[in-house]
Parts: C-alpha cells; structure tokens; sequence
C-alpha cells in the first residue's frame, strides 16, 4: 500500500507538463496508484478505487457527482447483468451440463477430450462475462477430475494427461475470451475506450463478427498444437467418458430451472446478434435475460443479491470509467497521443498498428490481471492510434481481441489461468515456454487470417 501511494504523491508533486490543467495531471497521478494497486494487491480492487475516487474527491479535483458518474454508464449495467445471468448458468448446472455431454459424446480420444473441451468454452463464452467463472469455476474442476479419471495426477504421471488437459483449458479460455464481447468481464471497458476516444460503437455484434474466423481456426488448431507441445502419454480417453457418464446421471434429469436457463441463452444470443433489426442494446438485452430468470423463478432476487462478484465489479469498474473519462476531459489523453504521434510521424498506419499490437501484447509481462492492463494501457493506446491516422476499425479490433489472448504468456495473468496453473500438472518454467509458443501461435493466427478477415470486412 505504501509504494502505491508514494507513486501517487510522486506524480501528483511533479511540475505540471506544458499544455495539461492541473486537474487532469492529478487525476492521473491518482489513476497510476490505483492501477499499481492491481499490480501489487495490497487491498481488493474495490477498496482501491474508492480510495482512489475519495482522493479526487477530497482535493476537489473532482465533485461528488462527478466522481459517481460511472456508476451510470451502461457498460457497468452490461456486467452486472452478465454476472448474475452466469450466476444461474452454474447454479442450475446447465453449463455443467454442456461439458459433460461434449465429454461423454466426443472424448473417446485424447484430441477429442480437447475439441470437447474448446467446444464447452466456446458454448459457455457468450453468456458466462467471467472468464475465471467459466474457466476456474466450470470447466477446471471437470478438468482435474478427468485427469485423475485417466490415472494423470500433479505428483504421479502428470505427462499422462493432466498437463495437456489443464494447457490446453488455460489457452482455450482465452480464445473464447476474446471472441465475445461478453467473454471477459472487462472486454466492455475496451469498447467504451473505443467509443471515448473514436466515437466508435464496437457493439457484440461487431466484436463477435471480428473474431469469428480467427477465433474459429485457433480453437481448431489450439489441440493438436498444445497436444504437440505437451506430448501426453496417453490417447485412448473411454476412462473420461466413463467418468463423464457417471456425473451426468449424478446431475439426473434437466430440471425445470435448467430448461428456462437453456430459453434465456438462446433468447440472449439471437437477441444480441440482430440488433440492427430491434434496435434494442447490448445491455438492455442483457436486463431483459436478468429479468426473465426473476419471473421465472429460475433465480431468486436473494440469492442474485448475494452474487459478490456482480456488485464488486459494480464498485471498481464504475469508478474506473470515472478516472478513464476524466483523464479524457481534462487532455491527458491527447498530450499523450500528441507526444506518440510527433515520435510515430514517419511510419505508415499499418505497421503502426502491428507494432502497437504487439507492444500491448507483450507489456502483460508486467501486469498480473488482464482489467489492469487494459485500463493502464487500451485509452493511450488508441489515442496514439488516433493521432497517427491508423486504421480505426483495425486498431480496436487488435486490441480488443490480444487483451485476452495475451494472459497466454505467464502464469499469473488471469484467473483461469492462476486456476489450472494451480493445479499442478505444469510447472512455472515449463509454463512460461509453453505460453511462448502460444503466443506466437495466437499472433501468427490473427495478424494473417485475422487482417486477411478483416479486410473482407472493410475494417481496413
């Protein structure tokens, strides 16, 4: 805690750059100590943002209304609403169910236990924003029981199976991550990024569209590459089934609770990827499924309220996008873009943007939680965009896509990632090289098929 705060009273006593109101400078000095608390974790991020904002607050750089702000934008309402709706997801176990039935039907062979699995994260990616919910909460757990199921534990013949299970459900979560909009719980705060700076609507639609192909080809070719890298011992998979077979007749027949959440999914998806039809937004969509669980009585409103994952983002995420939006009103982030431009001048727009791309992808070394990384680095990155005429479509799609495949390359990016490293099958320099190699493979994929994509699409 305290090296946050000395970075921030560092900054916030450094003589004003030319061209910068006060306020804006102090705002940002307030922003780097709280996106160092993500680092450092001295306190949950809830706790530091409203430290952050009761500093603003405090030093009248910002009014009470002001500092509140966020809290009323849609994007915050988006993940709320995604929250409780994965709530019900694995309360009525209906994505429990979907893994199991991929399993029981497609894993007679290790490659086909990992198309089953990328298939379940795939499903789940739309309707589950956690990533650490879907991946650490749903499938991890399946994973490691799998693993076990094949004679593949942490401590005895991990090579058996365990390491390229857990691999392979590490990286494949990312993927899906990336393809959705609601795939990850910030991938909303890069869109409203998009929209501050370019006035660009990057709606679920779009973002889906974008990654349909490279994301398609990489969770094609994710399992025999993992499988390459991973060499496990094992390929004849009928033990998992079997193991798939007895939880699913644990899980006994669907209930009624389990068909409604099975309605509502479809209801999302259709509703969300024909919006140019209805007219109604990502978020309004999202209340509208919230809603339907509640008279439903799918899930109550007690045991919505109890869901601390839903109103913890509430709190850090809303008075995030107030720091974000200030930093943006009071030009911090065009001093900033002004000084990358004059520095950029001489380089054509789309090797800009390649370089940008993969600056931001490798800069996860540095951060140990992908939200953090996106609010440090996504704004600035776009304005610098802005500023040197790069290909708007073309910069927010990178960006948006890499903010999740780049947790490939630690162990400790994200939380599925932290989950499956956490179970022991691969350890930490062994991880580190495999994520590497994913890396190229994820860059490899998007920066050919993806521009050639969207290129079709007229992104650039």
């Amino acid at each position: 805690m305290a090296i946050c705060v000395s970075v921030g009273i560092f900054f916030w006593f450094l003589p004003v750059p030319d061209g910068l109101p006060i306020d804006g400078w102090h705002a940002f000095a307030v922003f780097i100590s709280v996106i160092l608390s993500f680092i450092l974790r001295p306190f949950p991020m809830g706790t530091m943002v409203i430290f952050g904002l009761m500093t603003l607050m405090l030093t009248n750089t910002l009014t009470v209304d002001e500092a509140l702000k966020g809290y009323g934008n849609s994007v915050v309402w988006l993940v709320v609403a995604a929250f409780l709706i994965a709530g019900s997801v694995v309360k009525t176990g209906f994505g429990l169910r979907i893994a199991l039935i991929l399993v029981k039907r497609f894993g007679n062979s290790m490659l086909g236990l990992g198309y089953s699995m990328t298939a379940a994260e795939l499903i789940l990616g739309p309707i589950v924003p956690s990533n650490t919910a879907r991946g650490g909460g749903i499938l991890a757990p399946i994973t490691r029981s799998l693993s076990e199921a094949l004679g593949s534990f942490p401590d005895d013949k991990p090579e058996r199976a365990g390491a390229y299970l857990t691999t392979l459900g590490a990286h494949a979560n990312l993927i899906t991550a990336a393809m959705f909009l609601t795939g990850m719980a910030a991938n909303p705060v890069l869109a409203e990024s998009a929209k501050i700076v370019f006035n660009v609507e990057f709606t679920w639609g779009m973002w889906a569209l974008g990654a349909v192909v490279p994301g398609l080809v990489g969770l094609v070719l994710l399992p025999p590459f993992i499988k390459y890298l991973t060499k496990p011992e094992l390929d004849d998979t009928k033990a998992a089934q079997k193991s798939a077979l007895l939880d699913l007749e644990k899980l006994g027949r669907r209930t009624f609770s389990e068909k409604v959440m099975g309605v509502v999914f479809v209801i999302l998806i259709v509703l969300w990827t024909t919006k140019a039809f209805h007219g109604m937004g990502t978020t309004l969509v999202a209340w509208i499924g919230v809603t339907l669980l509640l008279l439903t009585k799918t899930q109550r409103w007690d045991e919505m309220a109890q869901n601390s994952k839903a109103w913890d983002t509430f709190i850090w995420l809303g008075g995030l996008l107030t720091m974000a939006n200030t930093l943006k009103t009071y030009g911090m982030v065009d001093w900033f873009a002004g000084i990358m431009q004059n520095m950029l001048s001489d380089m054509e727009g789309l090797t800009i943007v390649i370089l940008m791309a993969l600056i931001y992808f490798y800069s996860m070394y540095a951060f140990s939680m992908l939200t953090a990384h996106i609010f440090a680095l996504a704004t600035a990155f776009f304005a610098v965009a802005l500023g040197v005429g790069a290909p708007t479509l073309l910069i927010i799609a990178l960006l948006a896509y890499f903010s999740n495949l780049c947790a490939c390359i630690t162990n400790y990016s994200t939380g599925p990632v932290i989950i499956y490293f956490g179970l022991g099958y691969v350890k930490s320099p062994r991880w580190f090289s495999i994520g590497f190699f994913v890396s190229l493979f994820h860059i490899s994929i998007w920066l050919t098929v993806g521009l050639a994509w969207w290129k079709f699409l007229g992104w650039w």
